[in-house]
């Protein structure tokens, strides 16, 4: 992160199919190797697979399960004299909305199934519930920070 010059997003372009640029996103995160034709294919054929269980609209289902596992506050650690404290600090949007759609990957990926399609279908249907491993993260996390308040005047 330059410390001068202010760091200059670049605008990702929406999806082909539903012309969500958080969707769009999504699939970058899924990606891996540049191979951007499968994780388009693996995240379809969730949004598909939502679509037939859920029986909603499956950028509802995502949404919705985005929403519920997005943190509001984390902790980060602080050095003060000598002793390492776990500083509770909010999070701002952007990163709240990565830290989500990692963790939803990650406990997809992490799940017994058969294919990766399957994994982040039924993954993203606990999520939009409010279940499952994303959700349960993020309430450690929240957890966490609530363990840590008496640290919270340690913030920078």
């Amino acid at each position: 992160m330059p410390r001068r010059a202010r760091v200059v997003r670049r605008e990702v372009a929406p999806d082909a199919r539903y012309g969500s640029r958080s969707l769009s996103r999504f699939i970058n995160k899924v990606m891996r190797g540049g191979k951007k034709s499968v994780a388009e294919r693996c995240v379809y054929g969730a949004l598909d697979i939502c679509e037939r269980q859920g029986r909603r609209n499956p950028m509802d289902i995502f949404e919705q399960a985005i929403r519920n596992a997005m943190p509001v506050i984390e902790v980060k650690p602080r050095r003060v004299g000598g002793a390492t404290y776990q500083v509770p600090v909010e999070i701002k949007g952007d990163r709240r909305l990565s830290l989500a759609m990692r963790w939803i990957i990650d406990a997809a990926r992490s799940r017994s199934g058969k294919t990766f399609s399957d994994k982040l279908a039924a993954e993203l249907l606990d999520a939009s519930h409010g279940q499952g491993a994303a959700v349960k993260k993020r309430d450690d996390v929240h957890r966490m920070a609530e363990a840590n308040k008496a640290f919270s005047h340690y913030r920078w």
